[in-house]
């Protein structure tokens, strides 16, 4: 019997590709949402209960830390972008079927620590000390 080969990419990832491919070729067209935040919100808003708290959370974390950044959909996911470029993301458990959300940090994000760093963050609940640690993350990556 033969094996079967894997698909390259899983639904999941071909479903957050095609999103990303349809945010390009509206913000070519110009036709980006006006707001940036609602359109982030609304996206929030989507998310399984669990998620949207910790992804609404998130939000509110990185807009008071970092007012700079503008809120944008990136890979069908919440953003933030420091002079056009991404800077940071939240990336819900339920959007590739993962145990945990993620908080990332693309390589514009100024956290290097000599030649070794995390560019990513799991996320399964938001304490006192978790959301401190965020803030501070969220500020020195934008610094």
């Amino acid at each position: 019997m033969a094996e079967k080969t894997p698909a390259a990419f899983s639904d999941e990832e071909k479903a957050a590709m095609k999103e990303r491919a349809a945010e390009v070729k509206a913000a070519r067209r110009g036709k980006s949402k006006a707001d940036p935040e609602a359109a982030v919100l609304a996206k929030i808003g989507e998310l399984p209960e669990a998620d949207r708290a910790l992804a609404e959370r998130v939000h509110a974390i990185i807009r008071a830390s970092a007012p700079e950044l503008t809120p944008k959909l990136y890979y069908g996911m919440p953003a933030y972008a420091k002079n056009g470029k991404v800077l940071c993301f939240f990336q819900s458990a339920a959007k590739f079927k993962t145990r945990y959300s993620t908080l990332g940090f693309e390589e514009i994000a100024n956290l290097d620590e000599g030649t070794m760093w995390p560019s990513a963050f799991a996320i399964t609940e938001l304490t006192a000390a978790d959301e401190k640690r965020i803030a501070d993350l969220v500020r020195r990556a934008a610094g």
